[in-house]
């Protein structure tokens, strides 16, 4: 009797150790595939893209939605590198892309021959203004001052913007200078592969202003080292001292968004999956406090209607490009 109850107990350890379990948590069934999951960030760090993914990345792992995220620098020709990367990346559904309207410019205007309709779209996530800064020791105080010497010598002020021609930091100061009777082509816009690298130039007085956005130097504005002149939303930000386009008598309103691809011909599956992971992230207290600490607005756009809206954008930068006089 003894020897047949030991055995029953080796047997019932046996399909404890050999048989998976039938339930698992939420979490652990949802993202069980996506352990490893790689996050291109298609231009340096500290840029837009990079401050968008490290953040998701983290808010993903903090919440347990995934574990192991791997966040890399890609950057190269306003994005179009990485898009690169991503679209010859085919069938791989552990690689997703922080993108952006950016992206979608640097196409037209690099020529790329990868576009982001080539890509699988995952979500749209936030919106942001973008600022009109300059350096502590600028001597402009104010948009009006600003424009008064950009239309004296526009050559000679110099803008600097941390996206490639056809980005958003780019087409904001271009719908600027049209709003103010400058034509955009006599701008003198200095590109920088994000907003990490734009700032550098813009604390050290090599640009005249620059235009990114609130994300990327909240930092610097709360320490007091950039002032910002103007934002380009409809609304001002919330510990931002400074006035809208609008108000300062620019009838302009530019907001930039970003959100995430992943490569072509992934599975429905791990489509379905990436589309979940990132609606749950949505959906966590970590990624709300996220975006109202830096400042973003929340827009939230999955799978298909994302898709959608990729579509429309397409549309609308090459037709703006074109009423620039830039493509």
């Amino acid at each position: 009797m003894r020897i047949k109850n030991w055995l029953a107990v080796v047997a019932a350890l046996a399909v404890v150790v050999l048989v998976p379990p039938l339930l698992t948590s939420g979490a652990e069934s949802g993202t069980a595939s996506l352990r490893g999951m790689r996050v291109l960030v298609p231009n340096a760090p500290g840029g837009g893209y990079d401050v968008t993914a490290r953040t998701a990345a983290k808010a993903l792992e903090d919440t347990g939605l995934i574990r192991n995220a791997e966040v890399f620098n890609l950057p190269g020709a306003g994005g179009t590198v990485g898009l690169g990367r991503t679209v010859s990346e085919r069938g791989n559904g552990k690689l997703v892309m922080s993108m952006g309207l950016g992206v979608v410019g640097s196409v037209y205007t690099n020529r790329s021959p990868s576009s982001l309709l080539d890509t699988t779209p995952i979500a749209k996530l936030i919106e942001e203004p973008d600022i009109v800064v300059v350096g502590a020791d600028s001597p402009y105080r104010t948009l009006a001052e600003l424009v008064g010497a950009w239309k004296a010598d526009p050559g000679a002020v110099t803008v600097g913007g941390g996206s490639s021609p056809g980005g958003p930091d780019h087409l904001a100061p271009m719908l600027v200078a049209k709003a103010v009777g400058l034509d955009p082509r006599t701008v003198n816009y200095v590109s920088f592969d994000g907003g990490g690298e734009l700032l550098a130039s813009v604390l050290g007085g090599k640009v005249a202003f620059g235009v990114s956005g609130i994300g990327e130097y909240r930092d610097q504005i709360e320490a007091g080292q950039i002032r910002v002149l103007a934002v380009t939303g409809g609304d001002r930000l919330p510990g931002v001292d400074a006035p809208t386009l609008r108000e300062s008598g620019v009838d302009v309103e530019f907001t930039n968004w970003r959100g995430i691809v992943a490569p072509p011909g992934i599975s429905d599956t791990d489509r379905a999956r990436l589309v979940d992971l990132f609606t749950d992230l949505h959906g966590t207290a970590q990624w709300r406090d996220a975006v109202a600490r830096n400042g973003w607005t929340d827009a939230f756009a999955p799978g298909e209607e994302f898709g959608a809206f990729l579509r429309a954008e397409n549309e609308r930068v090459a037709s703006v490009l074109k009423e620039l006089g830039l493509a």
